[in-house]
């Protein structure tokens, strides 16, 4: 495995996720993932960019694996948050959003999904 092709994959998947291309971003990180599976970085973005394209519950699964590799990731609890939001688990979707006002209380996003969620 050759970590600069994984970096270069993740900074175009990035580069098009920021350019709201979600479903090309999509392609280049899934490539950084399978070179790069255990870096939280990537597996965040990847999800970020299926959430972005409409694909909820892999975007559930990467964020659950960003948490598994970093806990305190305020931003993975805040997109885990938005996927319970979406299937309905305001439960789920109010835990994690917590969880993310907690770690980043100024983050006014967080608290306005948590508001979404009925808290």
């Amino acid at each position: 495995m050759d970590d600069g092709d994984a970096y270069l994959a993740f900074q175009e998947g990035s580069r098009l996720l920021a350019d709201g291309n979600a479903h090309a971003a999509v392609v280049a990180l899934e490539r950084a993932r399978r070179l790069e599976p255990e870096k939280g970085s990537v597996r965040e973005t990847l999800a970020r960019a299926y959430y972005q394209s409409g694909r909820f519950e892999f975007a559930e699964r990467e964020f659950r694996a960003a948490l598994d590799l970093e806990p305190v990731n305020d931003y993975a609890h805040y997109g885990l948050g938005l996927c319970r939001l979406r299937v309905g688990d305001l439960t789920g979707a109010r835990a994690h959003l917590r969880l993310a006002i907690v770690m980043r209380p100024d983050n006014d996003h967080y608290q306005h999904a948590l508001d979404q969620a009925g808290a």
